[in-house]
Parts: C-alpha cells; sequence; structure tokens
C-alpha cells in the first residue's frame, strides 16, 4: 500500500512539473514576453533564493488599437520549485508547495509582436498572502493610465454620459 502510495506521488510531481511547462508554452508569445519579464525581475531579488515557473494564467486581456500595436495586460501566478535560483534548464525543476505563490501583473505596449520600452512596461509581483485590494486596485489604475496616457483605443471609445 505504502508503495502504491509513493508511486501515485511520484507520478504526479511529474505531471505538476511537465504542466508548469505545458501552461507556459500553451501561452501566446505576446504573454510569455510578460511572463519572462515578470521571472526576469523576480530572479533579480536578491532575496529570492529558489526558481520560479509560470503556473497559470487568472486573467488576459489585450487591446489592438491597429497599425500593428497591441496593448497588454496579464495576470497570472508563479511558483516557487526545488531548483536554486540561477537554473538554466529548469524542465526538471518540481513545483515546492511550501511556499506562497507570488501573484503578478503585468502590462506593456507591443509593436510588431516585439515588446516596446516605452510606455515603460509595469511588473507588479507579489507574494499572494501579502496581496491587498489597494494592490490589486493601483494595478489596473497603473495599466489603464499608461494606455491612456499613449492614446489608447479605450479613452477614444469613451461614449460619455449625454
Amino acid at each position: 500500500m505504502a508503495a502504491m502510495l509513493l508511486l501515485l506521488l511520484g507520478v504526479g510531481a511529474l505531471f505538476f512539473s511537465s504542466n508548469a511547462h505545458q501552461a507556459y508554452d500553451q501561452l501566446p508569445e505576446t504573454y510569455r514576453k510578460g511572463v519572462d519579464l515578470a521571472l526576469e525581475k523576480l530572479h533579480s531579488h536578491a532575496g529570492i533564493q529558489h526558481h520560479f515557473l509560470f503556473l497559470r494564467s487568472l486573467e488576459k486581456s489585450d487591446i489592438e488599437p491597429g497599425f500593428d500595436v497591441t496593448y497588454i495586460y496579464h495576470h497570472f501566478y508563479l511558483k516557487a520549485t526545488k531548483c536554486q535560483k540561477g537554473t538554466l534548464d529548469s524542465s526538471s525543476c518540481h513545483f515546492r508547495n511550501d511556499r506562497p505563490l507570488i501573484d503578478c501583473a503585468v502590462c506593456y505596449k507591443t509593436f510588431g509582436g516585439e515588446m516596446e520600452q516605452e510606455p515603460k512596461p509595469y511588473v507588479h509581483c507579489v507574494h499572494k498572502p501579502a496581496l491587498t485590494e489597494d494592490m490589486k486596485a493601483g494595478r489596473v489604475d497603473h495599466c489603464n493610465t499608461m494606455g491612456y496616457s499613449s492614446g489608447a483605443p479605450t479613452l477614444l471609445a469613451s461614449t460619455g454620459t449625454k
């Protein structure tokens, strides 16, 4: 009975590890660029000791005003793995279940499928237990302001109250 339980746990760990890579691989390229940017910023933080991987998307949206420009908003989770920070090949990294998720929101502008540096891409990641409603509202406000300051169609499409 114990051997069967160990076998099931081992298979489950492999399943979740491969699902992490599969979830990331299934993202459209424009969303992967935002996840990569968040991971780069997270892994450069001195307090981070483990390698993190994309877990799943919570919300994705994009606005295409035309001329090959797209504004991207992506809300997602990152999860710690058993690998150390700096791991280059994460294919064998298994998720840890003893660390909180990292809740991330990114928004940025792309032109021709490439991330633009203006307006500056916005990345906000925090341990999920520390995320407040004010932080969530601040993320959305910042991303909306980014779009409006660049003349995004959401501003032009407003109908007013008259």
